[in-house]
């Protein structure tokens, strides 16, 4: 495709045939070859992976049961379960669960890598491709799979939520700076049409990964304001606002529970403020020094960690400056109707200038033009975030940190790598495609040279990333362990308030009658194990066997041969519903293991306990279905001001 017919609709109808097909399937046959690895190598061994199963296990258990939305996980704590569903986001939880039902669990983790890698590919090629015509953009997108941080997120820690951010954060970026109605007014060009998939991007963010929600929202704000700037318009301030606004609110159903109830957990856990000090922003910078024995291991994983972020932000800015070398970067110059067209900036040759034709590209969206400030520094958004990264991850960033709500959720600043995949992949396609007016053997040639890249990466990160400890088993030890009913280990930061979960007795029944309410259960075998319950040990005058369990009800009938306290193998959480032959117990004391303590008379007993919609559910259950009607007239408005355009 000749660079004078580039931005024509003559010169893009043959990317809309077998090349943008061709394109899609070199993608999935990337992102094949990327999870491949993790076929032949099992995932188990990884950070993130027994607890991800483990959720799609439990989520898929309260689907039997005819629960649409869980929030009860059932097996961590050796059976006496966890709120996780009402803090870790559900679409990746959801969609392992529903994997699970038509796959065998021993394909599930490969299948989700496999989509969620795929999904980055095809999100860094839309991206890419405001700016690079389709071969380059194809490259793009399978650079972004391949990228050092992708691949060792897939490979050591599967954290499959933080990897579904290879889709949305290019899909964000896209959206975030698009103008399709250059000249006109304010509001004309936030609402051209980009506002609602960016919502929907900033929704799908929260929805993926907490973390990565914090990511994209700040990510989102310093892009808009980057290109605010250059574009010399509030269009793109205006419509992240409007998008941010609308899209968490449309996660409301999920957001206001996690925010609201994270005073009746243990929540600090999650940031080193209590427990683990390795979970804090501190301990965790790139070139650590530490001299605390127990942060040793941390030391170990950043020491890992370390040449991965310096391997990112060092080929973003090589590859960076590899394009201003070539001439494939300019700042511009002038303004006008003249300069708010101007043709792909990466196929731009000495003699021809910059060309006439509108800025146009097809991927996510279609039919889209940067406006002159865009278009004369379409990559200096991209390239200020390696920039940014580089900073968030040294010490000099602290008081940021320190600042800005939520951030330290984060835990890890490497984690900001994720955001750099999709501007190294556009710099690392821009570098390498050749021109247009150059032979088209030398295009096949750098596509094969691109492949065989890629492959080695996949070989290198196949051999150093993947872990053999297997501490929890194989993926047929868990799924054995899940279906005796043994449970599993808790969550830190998911036990209740003022609960440990070192404490919680392996092998409880489902009812224990005790004189006490916070009576001990169980023996510890060391001070690092958790107690195990027997019942020659004496702990309860007698037990009882549940007549009913699902994930959210339990029903027991028993005898009691005195007064005293049933202790349920459940832990305590606000949104339980206690009766005690039919009245309610509200006042019910905390046990240091967390479980439930129910006071009963001597005689007959029937105690059930339900899951209830707590106040902060029903309130997010409204916001997100008035959020739903708002991106409906958010839809409608944009769907107007295209028919005036």
């Amino acid at each position: 495709m000749a660079v004078g017919d580039f931005g024509t609709e003559a010169g893009r109808e043959p990317a809309r045939g077998w090349v943008r097909w061709a394109g899609l399937a070199l993608l999935l046959l990337a992102a094949a070859v990327a999870a491949a690895p993790i076929w032949f190598h099992g995932p188990v061994g990884a950070d993130d992976f027994e607890f991800h199963l483990i959720s799609w296990l439990d989520a898929q258990h309260s689907w039997l049961h005819g629960i649409a939305y869980p929030h009860w996980a059932t097996s961590p704590n050796f059976g006496a379960g966890e709120p996780r569903f009402v803090f870790y986001p559900p679409l990746t939880w959801m969609l392992g669960a529903a994997m699970g039902l038509v796959l065998p669990w021993a394909v599930v983790p490969f299948a989700m890598s496999f989509l969620l890698l795929a999904g980055t590919g095809i999100g860094v090629r839309a991206l890419a491709r405001q700016a690079l015509p389709e071969g380059a953009a194809v490259v793009a997108g399978c650079a972004g799979i391949f990228s050092a941080y992708t691949l060792f997120t897939a490979y050591d820690r599967t954290a499959f939520g933080e990897m579904a951010g290879g889709f949305w954060i290019p899909v964000l970026l896209l959206f975030a700076l698009r103008d399709r109605t250059p000249g006109a007014a304010v509001w004309r060009r936030a609402l051209d049409g980009s506002a609602l998939p960016l919502a929907l991007a900033v929704a799908g963010c929260w929805l993926c990964d907490a973390p990565l929600g914090v990511m994209g929202s700040y990510l989102l704000a310093a892009v808009a304001l980057i290109a605010a700037v250059l574009a010399r318009s509030w269009f793109p301030v205006v419509r992240a606002a409007v998008a941010t606004a609308l899209g968490i609110a449309f996660t409301a159903v999920y957001l206001i529970p996690a925010a609201w109830e994270q005073r009746w957990v243990e929540i600090s856990q999650a940031t080193g403020e209590m427990g683990d000090q390795g979970l804090r922003i501190e301990n965790n910078w790139i070139f650590p020094h530490h001299t605390d024995p127990k942060l040793h291991a941390r030391d170990l994983a950043l020491h890992f960690v370390t040449p991965v972020a310096l391997w990112m932000i060092g080929a973003a800015v090589a590859c960076l400056g590899a394009m201003w070398a070539r001439g494939r970067l300019s700042l511009g110059a002038g303004g006008g109707a003249r300069a708010a067209v101007v043709s792909h900036p990466c196929d731009r040759t000495e003699s021809q200038g910059w060309g006439t034709g509108p800025l146009r590209w097809i991927g996510l969206a279609r039919g889209g033009a940067w406006d002159a400030g865009l278009a004369r520094g379409w990559w200096v958004p991209l390239a200020m975030v390696p920039a940014l990264v580089l900073f968030l991850l040294l010490p000099v960033s602290l008081p940021v940190w320190n600042l800005l709500p939520k951030l330290r959720f984060l835990q890890f600043p490497w984690r900001w790598l994720l955001v750099v995949e999709a501007p190294l992949a556009v710099f690392f396609a821009g570098a390498v495609w050749p021109l247009k007016s150059q032979r088209r053997w030398l295009r096949a040639a750098v596509a094969c040279v691109c492949a065989a890249v890629f492959l080695a990466t996949t070989v290198y990160a196949a051999r150093n990333f993947f872990r053999d400890d297997r501490e929890d088993g194989d993926l047929a030890a868990i799924l054995d362990t899940y279906r005796s009913g043994a449970g599993f280990v808790g969550t830190d930061e998911y036990a209740p308030a003022g609960g440990e979960n070192t404490l919680v007795a392996v092998g409880l029944p489902d009812g224990c009658l005790t004189d006490d309410f916070d009576d001990e259960q169980g023996v510890q075998p060391t001070p690092e194990e958790n107690p195990i319950w027997r019942p020659e040990q004496g702990s309860c005058f007698s037990t009882a066997k549940a007549k009913e369990r699902t994930p959210e009800h339990l029903r027991i009938e028993t005898n009691a041969r005195r007064a005293g306290f049933l202790v349920l193998r459940l832990r305590s959480y606000p949104a339980w519903r206690v009766t005690v032959n039919g009245q309610r117990v509200t006042d019910l004391k905390a046990r240091q293991d967390g479980l439930l303590s129910v006071p009963v008379p001597q005689g007959a007993v029937t105690v059930t306990v339900d899951w209830g919609a707590t106040p902060d559910a029903i309130a997010g259950r409204w916001v997100s279905g008035l959020a739903l009607l708002g991106l409906i007239g958010l839809w409608l408005a944009e769907r107007k001001y295209s028919r005036v355009r």
